[in-house]
């Protein structure tokens, strides 16, 4: 099956692995289509533009789901430490935050940790945002994290 088209701030990076920005019940069941079995959320709860009852439209379409929530301005270790648990089963998975930005700065280095060449991961990360020369106020700490100079 073939990327959905619309979902915000969409990008592949294997064959088992997409992520994206916020979501909607159409990219759940988008997700669900396209073999997805477990979608990992890393935004605040509480954010705008989260989908309130995202677990309920994940289980009605047969997909695990587990949230990490982590503030924007305040990333840390332990949450690092769970979102590499939660992407290690196997499964088909689908990891967004609200703008893909969180999820791209963890799958940088998660990425390098596992061998993939520091500009391939780069250029993964920064098709979606980049902490090195981002003017927002959390860049340093999330630069920091995942091991970039801020």
């Amino acid at each position: 099956m073939t990327d959905p088209v619309g979902i915000r701030a969409w990008q592949r990076l294997d064959a088992r692995t997409t992520t994206s920005g916020a979501l909607t019940p159409a990219d759940i069941a988008a997700l669900a289509d396209m073999g997805v079995r477990h979608v990992v959320n890393l935004a605040m709860p509480d954010h705008p533009e989260i989908l309130r009852d995202e677990a309920a439209i994940c289980a009605e379409n047969g997909i695990r789901y587990t949230a990490i929530p982590i503030p924007f301005d305040c990333p840390t270790e332990d949450h690092y430490r769970q979102f590499r648990e939660a992407i290690s089963a196997g499964d088909p998975v689908h990891v967004h935050c609200v703008l893909n930005w969180r999820v791209s700065a963890l799958f940088y280095r998660s990425n390098v940790e596992d061998g993939m060449d520091r500009d391939q991961a780069l250029d993964l990360l920064t098709r979606q945002w980049d902490p090195c020369t981002s003017d927002n106020p959390a860049a340093p700490a999330w630069a920091s994290l995942i091991g970039l100079p801020s």
